[in-house]
């Protein structure tokens, strides 16, 4: 039997995917540019080549779909041959009512909603029947197999075919049912991963070799090398031990800051100066077909707390799949016959396992459910499905072998005690999700009112699984408001699958909202455009917090995060926190009294690059990109900006210049009369502005270098590594980058001077006429002295002298005194930005040897870019929407989970959450995070009247008052005495809609000499007691 397809124009024919083109193709950056970072290009072109068939479209497969779909395949085949069903609404969120009602093949209904998702992949359909008498050469023109919702034995004989065909097809298997999920991989006998681990190779700077066997390197400044043993490492610009350079070296690592390099005592002595770098080295991994791992599995253990449960999941669904074999369906939700029907069967599976294990409970759970779906747990396991995909396509990081297997047996293990009818379907979109989680979590989940802060990648997903889980329906009154500034860009389009080409520049919210309901229409979801910050307090104020169940963050910064964890701790509420950064990604569970806060930990601040190293020492090529990125502000961005704020209080020039001549001190003037009287008036003066610039950052501004043989005053050689001395650049005409420079500063200089400019202006022949004429005036060196404290700032402005320029009115028109400033805009090749900074930074490299980067690493470094792919993004919402459902049921603190994830390796690790701390007072008296005290005043409160309601309330006296910044009551402070006696009002001034305040207060320590103690937030308030009812008074 051979398989029909269905292509994008809906005809059906024999499909024969196009042939593959060796060549490497352009990637388009302006969609891809986040996953290049995470794959490379390499990677990127090999998938760009490859078809994948993937069968089964429920949710699972759907999820998958997306991914592979936004990650660039060239084709995708959606196989299935099951008709849409209502069921299918509650875990398939590209199917619609309308496809229910038609009754639509699964496949051909998703297939335009999958494949506008990426107008580069062909996506085609087939809906024949796909069983044990097919005829599988059609598998033949794929790279790649994924099966879904496939009966074992079927998934057993494709698995055959593909790891027996040569070359090998890869194939991967994928089953959800209920609580349970599992991923099967199959890539060949012989499968060769290039990059395993996907990490950077970062270049460390070296203190020492030592001559000896073996030789012991040592990282400078005790900076951690990060090597395992085993690894290999490229030497280069050694000194004194010249051979070890362009050589590379197995490692044994011996402690962070050092490893061995095998023997190096007929060397020559180690001189100073050289780094190292991480050699990626391919490795190859061998499979076993599905029939040969059965009995012996190799596992991921996501779980340390659970090591034995990948096993036992693995024996449950066997038995499972035996099951469906059996009676060909599925067990009946909530049937306890069948439940143990299946616990005989695992019992018999179990005894043709090697390693025998087996939870009863887990497979009556199973039982339960499995005809049920939980969709956040099919899209965690979409996404790490996903992910599989790429790799075996492009053989880009390290595959999983050969299973992986999760459960979710902490969200229906307190319900267990629930009656059958709970679970029994009503013939609705949520009956998948009611056989897992029962009614009247279901209803809770309507019920719910969620504030989620972000609406990118991850807000997408989010989204998606809100509208599956049925959170925030109107019809319960409950709602999901969801707040992003931003607008839609096409690099958003790459993950963000709920854009559009047709949404770019509109805003994220309201876009995703509209999405969000073509989803699930029984959804209320309101979108805001705000920021959520303390400048929108008036918006997100505690009356807002009140209405709210709980909080999610979809962000991509530690700040906004720290701020969101604050309102939410303050409030009462829980918080579900997540992100990732490339494949890797973390979830964070927050629940009130039960855990830690995002707050209670901090990640190291991010390393600074000290300005003496950009100014006169840069090493590495992060110094040269930020130094042309710190040029590319201050000239189009910061002295715009400053000047036309100058000229906003200053309207006349001459008079400007007449009170600077009279020594008067004008703060910015010396630079805003610089620029006035230098300020070009046509294209060709911006073209000689930039030219004469290239002269100034690269041959002019060269600090006069001490000779290479200088000594410091330790003796030691000045210029060594990290230091290189410069060499000045000379003007090139015929030097591409010398001309890149040139054409972007001009145009820089031409925008935010006003000054038109055409695209015949930017021309080779055009700009190289006009350097001709120019005449560069001969350099006479100012004093210059090298800058080597690390400890000093950039100064804000420079000093300049003033010469009494001709500046006069006949000149100085209203448009010279405006100018129009550019923010760095890194997506937009068109607007020059990326082409200075590029081109400012290969030429400060070149000039320290430094070893130039291409422009897709420039444009991350200068844009701060953070990779990410779309496979990751789905598996961090799924897991975080798991916790989501045990946060509505109200879920004991063992029941949590955080997670730390990289796809890339794979790992993952489940934890428990972070149990929250108290603070002892006093032996009777202690607080937590999540503890607030209250304090109800008056109008006529006094201090003194609050100081000791706090002392009656909560059993000590405060020692300390503050309110923000402002210290209201400290005893030893001169005069605060006299305070005691005034109202809390005229001490706080609170706004007029303000009747609540949030102070600090400290207490004075058991024992002399000890610093005083924090209290927990206390609130006070002078709002009548009908206006406002107090919570409930946490006890000492």
């Amino acid at each position: 039997m051979n398989l029909s397809y269905t292509d994008s124009a809906s005809r059906t024919s024999e499909f024969s995917p196009p042939e593959m083109s060796a060549d490497s193709m352009e990637i388009d950056d302006s969609l891809y540019s986040r996953q290049r970072y995470v794959l490379g290009d390499s990677a990127m072109q090999q998938m760009a080549q490859s078809s994948v068939f993937l069968s089964g479209m429920g949710g699972l497969g759907v999820e998958i779909a997306k991914n592979i779909v936004l990650a660039g395949v060239k084709v995708l085949t959606l196989h299935d041959t099951k008709l849409c069903e209502t069921w299918d609404l509650g875990s398939n969120f590209f199917l619609r009512q309308d496809d229910v009602l038609t009754q639509r093949n699964r496949a051909l209904a998703v297939h335009p909603r999958v494949a506008e998702l990426n107008p580069y992949v062909h996506v085609d359909t087939s809906s024949s029947s796909l069983d044990l008498s097919t005829d599988l050469c059609f598998l033949k023109r794929y790279q790649c197999v994924i099966l879904t919702e496939a009966r074992l034995s079927l998934q057993k004989k494709i698995n055959d075919f593909c790891h027996f065909h040569q070359p090998p097809i890869r194939f991967i298997g994928c089953d959800a049912y209920g609580i349970c999920v599992r991923v099967f991989c199959d890539f060949g006998d012989q499968f060769e991963v290039s990059d395993p681990t996907g990490e950077e190779a970062k270049e460390m700077f070296i203190q020492n070799i030592t001559q000896g066997n073996p030789g012991v390197v040592t990282c400078m400044d005790s900076r951690t090398h990060g090597l395992q043993t085993g690894q290999s490492v490229l030497f280069r610009e050694v000194n004194g031990m010249v051979t070890l350079n362009g050589t590379a070296r197995q490692v044994t690592v011996l402690s962070p800051y050092s490893f061995a390099v095998g023997d190096t005592s007929c060397l020559q002595p180690y001189a100073h100066g050289g780094y190292f770098l991480l050699v990626k080295t391919p490795r190859t991994y061998s499979f076993e077909t599905m029939e040969q791992q059965l009995s012996e599995p190799q596992v991921l253990t996501p779980d340390f707390s659970k090591p034995e449960a990948p096993l036992q999941i693995h024996a449950a669904m066997l038995a499972l799949d035996a099951f469906q074999e059996q009676h060909n369906r599925l067990p009946n939700i909530g049937c306890c016959q069948d439940a143990e029907v299946l616990v005989k069967l695992t019992e018999e599976v179990n005894h043709t396992l090697t390693n025998r294990v087996m939870n009863s409970e887990l497979v009556r759970c199973l039982s339960r459910t499995a005809q049920g779906s939980l969709p956040p747990l099919a899209a965690a396991v979409g996404g790490i499905a996903s992910q599989e995909v790429l790799k075996a396509l492009t053989g880009k990081f390290a595959p999983l072998q050969q299973w992986f297997y999760l459960d979710a047996i902490e969200v229906v293990k307190p319900l267990l005690s629930l009656s059958a009818e709970e679970f029994s379907p009503r013939g609705d979109r949520y009956d998948g999700l009611r056989a897992c989680i029962g009614e009247t979590m279901c209803l809770e989940l309507h019920k719910l009112r969620v504030f989620m802060v972000g609406c990118g990648a991850i807000g997408c997903e989010m989204l998606k699984n809100f509208a599956l889980l049925g959170v925030g329906l109107a019809k319960s009154s409950g709602e999901v408001c969801v707040t992003d500034p931003d607008l839609i860009e096409k690099s958003n389009l790459n993950r963000q699958f709920l854009f559009r080409s047709q949404h770019i520049q509109k805003p994220k919210s309201s876009t995703a909202a509209v999405a969000t309901l073509e989803i699930n229409p029984e959804m209320q979801v309101d979108a805001h455009l705000n920021k959520v910050c303390p400048a929108t307090e008036g918006v997100y104020n505690d009356l807002f917090y009140s209405r709210l169940h709980l909080v999610v963050t979809a962000l991509d910064n530690v700040e906004a995060r720290r701020y969101v964890d604050s309102r939410s701790v303050s409030n009462q509420k829980a918080l579900l926190d997540s992100g990732t950064m490339g494949t890797k990604g973390h979830t964070e569970i927050i629940v009130p009294n039960l855990t830690e806060s995002y707050n209670s930990h901090r990640d190291p601040p991010e390393e600074e690059i000290p300005f003496c190293t950009l100014k006169s020492f840069p090493a590495v090529i992060e110094h040269t990109i930020q130094w042309a990125r710190d040029k590319f502000e201050s000239a189009f961005a910061h002295k715009p900006t400053i000047y036309n704020m100058f000229w906003q209080t200053h309207s006349s020039a001459e008079a400007v210049l007449q009170r600077m001549q009279q020594r008067e001190t004008l703060e910015g003037a010396f630079q805003v009369v610089k620029l006035l009287s230098r300020r070009p008036s046509q294209w060709e003066h911006c073209i000689i502005l930039a030219r004469l610039k290239f002269d100034k950052y690269f041959k002019r501004k060269v600090t006069l270098p001490p000779p290479p043989h200088t000594h410091t005053h330790t003796d030691s050689l000045f210029w060594q590594s990290p230091k290189r001395p410069p060499s000045p650049i000379e003007f090139d005409l015929k030097d591409s980058l010398h001309f890149s420079f040139v054409v972007s500063a001009a145009r820089l200089y031409a925008e935010i001077y006003n000054i038109p400019y055409s695209e015949k202006d930017l021309s080779q022949e055009a700009v190289s006429r006009m350097l001709s004429e120019i005449t560069v005036p001969e350099y006479r060196p100012a004093e210059k002295r090298i800058e080597t404290d690390e400890n000093v700032k950039k100064p804000d402005q420079m000093k300049l002298s003033v010469s009494k320029e001709a500046i006069t009115a006949d000149h100085v028109t209203p448009e010279r005194l405006r100018m129009s400033p550019r923010m760095f805009e890194k997506d937009d090749d068109l607007n020059g930005h990326m082409d200075f900074v590029a081109s400012a930074s290969s030429l400060r490299a070149r000039m320290y040897s430094i070893e130039v980067a291409d422009r897709l690493k420039t444009k991350r470094i200068a844009g701060k870019i953070i990779p990410a792919i779309a496979t990751a993004t789905a598996a961090v919402a799924g897991l975080v929407s798991l916790e989501l459902v045990k946060v509505v049921g109200g879920y004991g603190f063992e029941s949590f989970n955080n997670c730390f994830f990289n796809l890339a390796i794979p790992v993952m690790v489940l934890t428990e959450a972070a149990p929250v701390k108290r603070t002892q007072i006093r032996e009777d008296i202690s607080f937590s995070i999540w503890d607030r005290w209250t304090v109800w005043g008056h109008q006529h409160f006094s201090l003194s009247d609050f100081i000791n309601a706090v002392l009656v309330n909560y059993g000590i006296e405060p020692t300390m008052v503050v309110h923000g910044v402002k210290m209201l009551y400290v005893p030893v402070m001169p005069g605060h005495n006299k305070r005691l006696k005034l109202t809390m009002q005229k001490l706080i001034k609170p706004s007029v809609d303000r009747r609540y305040v949030d102070l600090t207060v400290s207490f004075a320590p058991e024992s002399d000499g000890d610093e005083d103690l924090p209290g927990p937030p206390l609130g006070t308030t002078s709002a009548p007691t009908e206006t406002l009812t107090p919570p409930d008074t946490p006890g000492p």
